[in-house]
């Protein structure tokens, strides 16, 4: 209707003796009578066409919505354009202040970040389980800490983990004198985050034991806070309290009081960190085949090291536990596991240089950039025996157990934080004509990632809960049992969980979840290496089939004992959700029962093959009767027993259909390599 010189908000009733120029086109006039007359006709004409003007606002409409003087009158229109075609005038043309875009190139809208908070007191579910597990007493005590700490995220430690992400360290091999020099550099921020993670204790709490067996809970309560905001230093974090764990059950080393008290120090200037040095290029999980570091021992007791480290997190760490083989008077090292001993070096000499250990690359990674992980070679490095010789693989399992538990803490608060930014997210993003809180679908998606959450958070809880029993002698055999069984459960399932709900998570953004510096593809990168570090999914559930044998199936008759205990009293219940809910998950725990009975009778390799599907089941049983127990509680509310409900809607016994269907038969393992191998030209 109007074409590239249209004329402006003019009034349909403006006088033709006022309408004899409109203004010019391109700041020129052409066949003009006077400037003056021109200019102020024009201005004229734009008083009368604002409201209140002077002319009727009748049949008007916006062509420039959001700018002023825009009313255009749909019967008067072409006759001012008439008129000014009459005078040789061009129509007034739309100035810079009137179009959209042509300056600001932003127009008037903008997305509105989702906004953390308080990472405790936002957090409903934290702040309950604390009250229904902890006893009041304890609980008064570290309460305003908690959510002092809780404030401290918000306002000051999640920026700096945005400021670790954005300047990932950087290794410098060479001087400008070709000295090698293997600078490693991290950012401030990094280094803020070592002071901040002593100074709140992050690793101290539970060896300070002033809370007795609950001081455990109270140091995980504040990592699940921390990990999202740390920049990923909650990995040296995780290797620090296996490392301290370690010295704590082996009092009698000579260099414990050395090490052991810095590993735990408040104090940012004593405070050191360590790594574990396992993997070799040969692989991570098989260290027995895979460890070709060798020891060569000295004079003074001490050995030099020589090997390459192939994936070594927190490669800036004051000190390391780390394995080899010793060299006997021979020359000889012993194969397998049983040739493989623990160490303990400091990475740096009383000087200060590197304890002839060179840097030969960091890690180019998916995610975790924030970390330094490197390729080591070590060439003499100064060590000292701190196992049995030949125990060393036996030597690192409580290491382990304490870097596991990390590791499902870090996917857990990977979880809660990506699913309530989108919580708050959804309180303040409009589409379709409405904020998407108020869309059915969505609230639904939300819902079911909140669903995730709380089961995985109550799993690494009761691990927390169970591992404080233990750090003070207090677990009896059952609680001993289930700390052994669930550390490879929960860290296998939650390390598949985490990246599924950050996946979710960023869909809930739509487009802004995929643009790096909105801050929340950080949270898909990171989550990949959760179901790899510390042993993948498969490793880990064979470690399952592993920790059922050597005990000769007592860790899953406990297993199956506390459940029991547990809904006992559940299903008998007024609340018919939680009943009919319980009575599911007997159902299912029997059917797991009947399916481990049958299975003594296939053969090795049938249970080989059904190891990943048992390790979810058991998982997702005992999250359920987690779920349930907290949604019995006197102090629990409609959503608590929402999510228990629809929890143990899922299918919690997968292995169970799978068996029945022949998923672990010698036939359908032959049936998967037909299939995976098809077309392969060396198949």
């Amino acid at each position: 209707m109007f074409c590239r010189q249209a004329a402006l908000c003019v009034n349909r009733h403006v006088t033709r003796s006022s309408t004899r120029c409109l203004v010019l086109g391109s700041n020129t006039f052409h066949k003009t009578k006077k400037y003056d007359e021109c200019k102020t006709t024009s201005s004229l004409l734009r008083s009368r066409a604002r409201p209140g003007g002077g002319g009727s606002s009748s049949s008007s409409i916006s062509l420039f919505p959001g700018s002023s003087s825009k009313a255009f009158s749909s019967t008067g229109s072409a006759r001012c354009t008439d008129q000014a075609a009459g005078l040789g005038l061009h129509p007034i043309l739309p100035g810079p202040s009137d179009i959209p875009y042509s300056r600001a190139k932003l127009g008037a809208f903008s997305q509105v970040k989702p906004k953390l908070t308080n990472a405790f007191t936002e957090d409903n579910l934290l702040q309950t389980f604390l009250r229904r597990t902890v006893p009041k007493e304890v609980l008064d005590r570290i309460y305003s800490d908690l959510e002092r700490f809780g404030e401290r995220i918000a306002s000051e430690i999640d920026g700096l983990g945005e400021e670790c992400e954005k300047n990932p360290p950087k290794h410098k091999a060479f001087d400008a004198w070709g000295n090698r020099v293997d600078e490693l550099n991290t950012c401030v921020a990094w280094k803020k985050q070592h002071d901040i993670s002593a100074k709140e204790g992050l690793v101290a709490i539970p060896y300070e034991k002033e809370y007795g067996t609950w001081s455990r809970l109270y140091q995980l309560s504040k990592l699940y806070m921390y990990a999202p905001s740390s920049g990923l230093y909650s990995c040296p974090l995780a290797m620090t309290d296996g490392a301290a764990s370690f010295f704590r059950l082996h009092p009698d080393l000579p260099m414990k009081e050395r090490a052991f008290s810095r590993l735990i120090s408040r104090n940012p200037k004593d405070f050191w960190t360590s790594g574990q040095w396992m993997t070799e290029k040969r692989g991570g999980s098989d260290v027995g085949l895979g460890t070709e570091t060798i020891a060569i021992p000295q004079p003074d007791g001490t050995y030099k090291l020589h090997g390459y480290k192939w994936f070594s997190s927190a490669t800036d760490a004051d000190m390391t536990l780390t394995l080899a083989r010793i060299v006997d008077e021979h020359g000889q090292t012993n194969p397998g596991s049983r040739g493989l001993s623990l160490f303990y070096l400091e990475t740096k000499t009383a000087d200060g240089k590197l304890n002839n250990i060179e840097i030969q690359k960091l890690k180019d990674k998916l995610g975790t950039r924030q970390l330094p992980t490197a390729e080591l070679l070590l060439d003499g490095t100064i060590a000292h025996l701190v196992s049995e010789e030949g125990r060393g693989v036996s030597s690192i399992t409580s290491m382990l157990t304490i870097s596991r538990i990390h590791t499902i803490m870090m996917a857990v608060s990977n979880m809660r934080r990506i699913v309530h930014l989108a919580r708050d997210y959804c309180l303040k993003r409009t589409a379709f004509g409405k904020v998407i809180m108020k869309h059915p679908l969505h609230m639904q998606t939300l819902s079911r990632l909140e669903v995730e959450v709380r089961a995985a958070f109550l799993l690494v809880m009761e691990i927390g809960r169970l591992l404080g029993l233990e750090d003070c002698g207090e677990a009896n055999q059952t609680e001993t049992n289930l700390l052994r069984l669930l550390t490879p459960l929960a860290k296998l399932y939650t390390g598949k969980q985490a990246i599924s709900v950050a996946s979710e998570s960023l869909e809930c953004f739509g487009g802004q979840g995929y643009i790096e510096d909105s801050g929340l593809p950080v949270f898909l990168r990171d989550a990949q290496v959760l179901s790899i570090w510390e042993g993948t999914t498969n490793i880990l559930s064979l470690d399952v089939l592993r920790a059922i044998t050597k005990s000769n199936g007592q860790v899953l008759l406990s297993f199956f004992e506390d459940i029991e205990c547990k809904l006992k009293n559940i299903t008998l219940s007024q609340n018919n959700d939680l009943k009919n809910s319980a009575l599911n998950v007997t159902k299912s725990l029997k059917d797991i029962k009947n399916f481990v009975e049958m299975s003594y009778h296939q053969s090795s390799s049938y249970m080989e093959a059904a190891a990943r599907d048992f390790a979810f089941s058991l998982a997702r049983i005992y999250m359920a009767t987690l779920i349930l127990d907290h949604a019995a509680w006197e102090g629990a509310n409609s959503s608590d027993v929402l999510v228990a409900k629809r929890w143990c809607e899922k299918d919690l016994a997968p292995v169970v259909k799978n068996a029945a269907r022949g998923h672990y038969s010698a036939e359908a393992y032959n049936l998967d390599c037909l299939t995976v191998l098809d077309g392969h030209p060396e198949a």
